[in-house]
């Protein structure tokens, strides 16, 4: 289920497949075996309704899960970059030698978290992270150096922006970690199924079938492919872009 929910393009294709099976499941099967009698009918619209209804909702609170992540994903993204451009000003606080050197530092690393933005494949991800992590030791080591050598407050300011800017780098990460719970998608589509079964099974005519059978189960795969590919954040068309860490770094270069 992880895996397909990375590839938006394949679910719309598949869901919208499964979908109008299931409305047929509902036309051809159904409706031969058990008989719909004319005074339940009304009874069964209202459930047909009902389970339709549910099925929107549904849909849309994951659409909001996956919303309110994405926004997530941006201010973390905003914070950081934000966090990487204090410490560099702090950097004017520490001896001009230790610096120049923790601002070199803070230039590699922010081309890193660039470049986590922009990683496509589990191969090319591990070595971004391998890297930041080696990049996060090799400044950590910086100013803690800086710090024992010139133990005053005003130093200290620098060694926690320096915290700040660490901190930063694990919350993005946990961001992009926290994607809607499996079983919300399993849920959503349990009942998309049963509602497109009843869908089938409910409709009364020839038109109404070559109409609805069609047109509702691709509606509800366009809404899948939309939830999937905002809360996807490397497979999906619409992606986090790193905007102020692009900024930040052509003006560090420019500097």
């Amino acid at each position: 289920m992880e895996q397909l929910l990375n590839y938006p393009l394949v679910l719309f294709v598949l869901s919208g497949l499964t979908l109008w099976l299931a409305t047929r499941l509902g036309a051809s099967y159904l409706r031969r075996k058990i008989s719909l009698p004319p005074n339940v009918r009304e009874d069964f619209n209202t459930i047909l309704v009902t389970t339709l209804t549910l099925n929107g909702l549904i849909i849309g609170f994951s659409f909001s899960m996956a919303i309110n992540r994405y926004e997530q994903r941006k201010n973390y993204e905003e914070a950081e970059a934000n966090a990487i451009g204090t410490e560099y000003s702090r950097a004017d606080l520490l001896p001009s030698g230790d610096a120049d050197h923790m601002r070199s530092l803070l230039r590699q690393y922010l081309d890193l978290r660039v470049s986590f933005y922009s990683a496509h494949g589990e191969s090319q991800l591990s070595q971004i992270n391998s890297r930041t992590e080696e990049s996060q030791s090799a400044l950590w080591a910086a100013v803690s150096a800086a710090a024992a050598d010139h133990p005053t407050p005003i130093v200290a300011l620098a060694v926690a922006g320096m915290n700040d800017v660490l901190n930063s780098q694990g919350y993005t990460q946990a961001a992009w970690w926290n994607r809607i719970p499996a079983g919300a998608w399993i849920l959503m589509a349990a009942i998309a199924l049963t509602s497109h079964v009843l869908l089938g099974y409910g409709a009364q005519s020839a038109k109404a079938e070559s109409a609805l059978f069609v047109v509702l189960p691709f509606v509800v795969a366009v809404s899948f492919l939309l939830i999937a590919d905002i809360d996807s954040p490397r497979s999906g068309i619409i992606r986090v872009q790193p905007q102020n860490l692009i900024s930040l770094a052509t003006s560090f270069h420019a500097h």
